[in-house]
């Protein structure tokens, strides 16, 4: 039997199982104003519904994660494919469990998507099954990356409840200037969900049409004996040349919308192998996120989160708040002991020291101080409600940019699990 053609299988399944238990979500919610029954037991009906096909997802999802496991011959979490579909397992587990004791189905509504898009995000990244290099080779690699991912995940819930909480209170009507600083607040971060949607829909739809733009770069590299050798380097771009690579030749550009040619270079100290097509990479996303946005505002005539502020009507703000606190409260210690404890215990194993400031590990640091900061202040200084939504919502983020950010732009030993 071939083990990674069934995982693969089981992945896609468990998407469109994900997929269309968000729907029955919705559903539950939406379908509340129309249905002739009781609205309560419309919303538990289809949110039991909704539910049951979550864990179902995630019963596909974990065959996936085993059977490659198997036909891989290693745990599945040493590159970005592999460990991003892990995180969105995480969330589902982390989802499920904080379900099970709050039975709110709006909370499936905002944390299904964030499911979605992590996988959707993951199967950006190449799919095939790679040896692992030295540095990973190692038991700690289960205990490391799974505990620090279970914490990330309980964070994602907590975001979902966070940016549920804001949506529900925040006062979109409202004219003065905090009403308005909140509606700005609010609609930044849809905007950011817009920019990893349109980073996913574009990098897909170009792949797709088979784009492709090369650049060469040619090096003068010193030798041992103290001669020197030209090497030569090819970038390549899977979506259309915006910004060229510093000091490189451009040899082949399939055109796109009559652009020929790429409109400019990356200045002098973006000079990476990879940074100009980064850069490339950054302005694609936030353009065509603007433009997505621009034009489901254009179609709602309205402030997206004034729209989907309707569907929040029935939910308790303290029952949002609560949960979010909760996620956030059972993360925190999982992350703190797989993202530093057992991470230093790890590194001082392959590396010979428990801390390097690797860029990775500074930000695994900046996300566990942020959350500590947050607990601080939601224990002792009282902060609940909207300041504590709001860190939850930025917090979230943060641990995003050390998943994304840190591991595709910047470089250090933790590079290769951006391969």
């Amino acid at each position: 039997m071939n083990w990674l053609s069934f995982s693969g299988n089981a992945l896609l399944v468990s998407f469109v199982i994900y997929c269309v238990a968000f729907l029955v979500f919705v559903l539950s919610i939406a379908g509340k104003t129309w249905s002739n029954r009781d609205p309560e037991v419309h919303a538990r009906k289809w949110g039991r519904a909704a539910y049951g096909l979550s864990v179902l997802g995630l019963v596909s999802q974990l065959l996936y994660f085993f059977t490659r496991w198997y036909g891989g011959g290693h745990i599945p979490t040493s590159n970005m494919f592999e460990f991003m579909t892990m995180l969105g397992m995480m969330i589902m587990i982390a989802f499920i469990i904080v379900y099970a004791i709050y039975r709110t189905p709006v909370l499936g509504v905002f944390a299904l998507p964030v499911v979605v898009l992590i996988i959707a995000y993951a199967a950006v990244f190449p799919n095939e099954v790679q040896p692992l290099i030295p540095a990973l080779q190692s038991y700690w690699l289960k205990i490391h990356v799974t505990t620090a991912a279970a914490g990330e995940a309980f964070f994602a819930v907590g975001f979902a409840a966070g940016l549920m909480y804001l949506i529900r209170t925040v006062n979109f009507q409202g004219k003065t200037a905090a009403d308005r600083k909140e509606q700005r607040g609010v609609e930044f971060t849809l905007l950011i969900i817009f920019m990893l949607i349109a980073f996913i829909a574009s990098v897909f739809t170009f792949n797709a049409a088979g784009y492709e733009a090369k650049f060469v770069k040619e090096q003068i590299l010193a030798k041992e004996d103290g001669t020197q050798q030209k090497v030569s380097q090819t970038v390549t771009y899977v979506l259309p040349p915006i910004v060229a690579p510093y000091q490189t030749t451009l040899e082949s550009m399939d055109s796109f919308l009559g652009m020929d040619k790429p409109l400019f270079t990356a200045p002098s100290w973006m000079s990476g192998e990879n940074a100009g097509r980064k850069l490339n990479t950054v302005i694609w996303t936030v353009l065509i996120g603007v433009l997505l946005y621009v034009l489901l505002r254009l179609i709602l005539r309205k402030p997206i989160g004034q729209a989907i502020s309707p569907i929040m009507k029935g939910m308790d703000p303290e029952d949002l708040d609560e949960i979010g606190y909760r996620s956030i409260a059972i993360g925190y210690p999982i992350f703190t002991l797989g993202a530093l404890i057992f991470a230093m215990i790890w590194a001082h194993k392959a590396w010979g020291r428990f801390w390097g400031w690797d860029p990775k590990e500074v930000w695994a640091l900046i996300v566990w101080l942020f959350y500590a900061v947050f607990l601080h202040l939601r224990l002792s200084r009282g902060w609940q409600g909207k300041r504590s939504a709001w860190l939850a919502v930025i917090g979230f983020i943060v641990v995003m940019f050390t998943l994304v950010g840190v591991n595709l732009v910047i470089a250090g030993l933790h590079s290769y699990s951006g391969v």
